[in-house]
């Protein structure tokens, strides 16, 4: 919050709540022959902090949702009865790794019986082509009428064999099973899910930034992520994505930050608390917020510098930076080891004496 205050104006009763006031005169009688004799000093309690440059990260706080980089649904390829799970919910499976299998009693016949088919049709053909190509036995049409047969044959054995292998339902990616979607014994046919299958090794990390920061937001951009129901833990993520329009409710674009999870600390779906970093400014000086005064001209602070008697307060013109919620960078007006007022600039005007009562160098 930034003071407003006009500096022609007097001081109130309660404004000067807290200053030091000394009495200073000489000693004699005449010193004490009337009150107007008397000189005040006004002196200010304040407390101070040496200005240091640092480095000053610029960010924008938004509130995200961890969403596995996988959840995919396994559906059957075949029909049949479910005859058993071999993966159990909560095993981690490799990719192709078998999840379940399906009863394969016909398909297994089909295969055996297509097998031998194929195997008489490849005996023929082979036959036939060498009473056509070596004696010149039969005709040419006989020959190609073979070779198409076992052709045919061969490729009804491989179509069946790929559906045999299909009554192992199979994991499409590496990940953990979540859960079982239908039970043993159930009929399913071709795409009916059987398992949910979950990744979170990796998360994304979905939100929305307003749409003022757009064009300072872009892949590959650094953030920080924490979570409410671990508060000692903070994860680093980049984003992944930018999303190209503006919602016309929310104004804001989505984003999405990758974040590695490998132990498992985060649940997919926990709310997330991201603050995305925006812009970086080396050997900054920085401010609070509160420090700053607002004039008719723009912005000032207040300073402590040497004076005649003992240290007096001097109103600095700053020009502003970058910022975030509670910082503002001061590009002009402050230098390195300013003695920066952030206790009682509301109540000390330019040329009061001050007496530093407390700060942080």
């Amino acid at each position: 919050m930034m003071a407003d205050r006009s500096r022609s104006g007097g001081w109130t009763l309660a404004a000067l709540v807290g200053l030091g006031v000394v009495v200073a005169g000489c000693g004699g009688p005449e010193a004490n022959a009337t009150e107007e004799s008397a000189a005040y000093v006004k002196i200010v309690n304040v407390e101070t902090r040496t200005v240091e440059p640092r480095l000053f990260a610029a960010t924008v706080r938004i509130t995200g949702e961890a969403e596995p980089e996988t959840d995919v649904t396994v559906s059957a390829e075949e029909s049949g009865v479910l005859e058993r799970f071999v993966a159990t919910r909560g095993a981690r499976v490799s990719r192709g790794a078998p999840i379940a299998r399906i009863d394969d009693a016909v398909l297994s016949t089909q295969v055996e019986e297509a097998r031998a088919m194929a195997q008489l049709a490849q005996d023929r053909y082979v036959r036939q082509r060498r009473l056509w190509e070596d004696e010149h036995i039969g005709s040419e049409i006989a020959y190609l009428q073979a070779k198409s047969e076992a052709e045919s044959a061969a490729a009804r054995h491989d179509q069946l064999k790929v559906r045999l292998a299909r009554t192992v339902v199979r994991a499409p990616v590496a990940g953990t099973v979540d859960d079982h979607l239908v039970d043993a014994g159930e009929m399913v046919q071709p795409g009916t899910p059987v398992a949910r299958l979950v990744d979170a090794s990796q998360l994304k990390i979905a939100g929305g930034v307003p749409e003022r920061f757009a064009p300072r937001v872009s892949v590959g951009d650094s953030a920080t992520i924490t979570f409410d129901i671990l508060p000692e833990r903070v994860f680093r993520g980049r984003i992944s994505f930018v999303g190209t329009a503006v919602d016309r409710q929310s104004r804001t674009f989505p984003i999405e930050i990758l974040m590695n999870n490998p132990d498992g600390e985060v649940k997919p779906y926990m709310i997330a608390n991201v603050r995305v970093l925006m812009r970086r400014v080396e050997n900054a000086i920085v401010v609070p917020r509160e420090v700053l005064i607002r004039t008719e001209n723009g912005q000032q602070v207040i300073v402590v510098e040497p004076g005649e008697g003992g240290d007096v307060a001097v109103a600095r013109d700053v020009t502003l930076g970058a910022a975030t919620e509670n910082e503002v960078v001061v590009t002009s007006g402050l230098e390195g080891g300013d003695r920066l007022v952030v206790r009682g600039h509301q109540i000390v005007d330019p040329g009061d004496r001050v007496r530093i009562v407390g700060g942080v160098d």
